[in-house]
């Protein structure tokens, strides 16, 4: 009865193995189905072949050429819009007053002193202090305000006074410019508009390791989104926006940006894009290439997030490379930061998986039926 019992058992195994390999589902590791990119090249696939959140296309030179280029998003309206205004003096800031034919009233700067050390320092309560107009108080104030005050209250002790107001010292007012540039640091805003190119190019300009396309502006615990890259290449005015008192501007690290090259190639890892763009062909290539004995050359896709409507989307891109030309159009399908390059595997080398799965336990099933019948002997 026991011996019944083990070659029922064994005759249950080897009816498990066969159906194994008879069945195309049970392939061990993940795959893109080989049926729609078949599908792609002749009819349109199924629509229940992938779900509705993915988009299909094919790698063709006409949809390359077609292709948008890289997604800026647009500042809102509060950056682009906003207006222009001339600097006002705050506590800090040095000023440098002179009335005209009257240099008594004037302390002259000298090669030993700076106009910053002669000015009039607008103390912590935004006042300052001069001679037959006493204190007065300038915070909030133009200088052409600061001007015409001093003005009316002088021309009781001097007929018609020509008075001049400048800025000798910028200090009240100031932005902060930190990650990937050169010399980070405080800068002050001065009654010369900031815009963010001025702001990174005081700081020393972009290091090697920063990332163009990603710069943070943070503006009162609000956080936006700006490029460089559209700025140093497209001259884009939107991007290069003005800066106010307290803006911080944060340029991100280029290693951030990567490419996720999956499946069957000599080395699958993640690639740094660096701070140009990146094409499919030069994934594959850092790569190392198809695996020549795994890789079904049909199925080369490209996995991108996308949005459409608010609702997540996937967009899927398949490149035929059956014959080396398509590497042409790949070196012309330019990859975005986080994209998915995934080689599936051909039907022989999902078939040579299964088998080296089966074999073990093949092997196992076959020496214990010998051993068994040695037994019995």
């Amino acid at each position: 009865m026991s011996c019944r019992n083990s070659l029922g058992t064994r005759l249950l195994l080897m009816l498990g193995l066969a159906a194994l390999l008879g069945g195309c589902t049970l392939v061990p590791g993940s795959h893109v189905s080989g049926a729609g990119a078949q599908a792609w090249y002749g009819e349109e696939p199924d629509d229940d072949e992938l779900p509705e959140m993915v988009r299909r296309y094919r790698i063709t030179p006409s949809m390359v050429a077609q292709m948008p280029g890289e997604e800026v998003p647009r500042p809102p309206e509060e950056l682009t819009e906003q207006e222009v205004e001339d600097y006002r003096v705050g506590p800090g800031d040095v000023l440098n007053i002179i009335i005209w034919n009257h240099p008594e009233l004037t302390i002259p700067a000298g090669g030993e002193r700076s106009p910053e050390e002669t000015g009039n320092w607008v103390h912590n309560d935004g006042t300052i202090f001069y001679p037959y107009v006493g204190v007065i108080n300038v915070e909030g104030l133009k200088v052409t305000e600061i001007r015409d005050l001093i003005t009316r209250r002088i021309a009781d002790y001097i007929e018609e006074p020509q008075v001049e107001v400048t800025v000798a010292g910028f200090r009240s007012q100031r932005v902060y410019v930190t990650g990937n540039v050169r010399q980070p640091g405080t800068y002050p805003v001065t009654n010369r508009p900031k815009r963010l190119l001025d702001a990174v190019n005081e700081a020393g300009g972009l290091d090697e390791l920063a990332d163009w396309r990603n710069v943070v502006l943070t503006r009162q615990g609000r956080e936006y989104n700006l490029s460089l890259r559209a700025v140093y290449q497209h001259g884009d005015p939107s991007q290069n926006v003005v800066l106010r008192d307290g803006d911080v501007v944060h340029v991100g690290r280029v290693d951030d940006n990567k490419v996720f090259v999956l499946g069957e190639v000599t080395e699958p890892r993640p690639i740094k894009m660096g701070r140009h763009r990146m094409t499919l062909a030069e994934a594959l290539a850092e790569s190392g290439g198809l695996d020549e004995m795994q890789a079904n050359a049909t199925g080369i896709f490209v996995m991108r997030r996308g949005e459409e409507d608010g609702e997540p989307r996937v967009d899927l891109f398949q490149l035929d490379a059956r014959q080396a030309t398509a590497l042409v159009i790949a070196d012309e399908f330019t990859l975005r930061p986080r994209d998915i390059v995934y080689v599936t595997a051909a039907p022989v080398a999902r078939w040579n998986r299964v088998v080296s799965q089966l074999i073990p336990t093949a092997q196992a099933v076959f020496f214990g039926a010998r051993a068994e019948r040695e037994t019995r002997r």
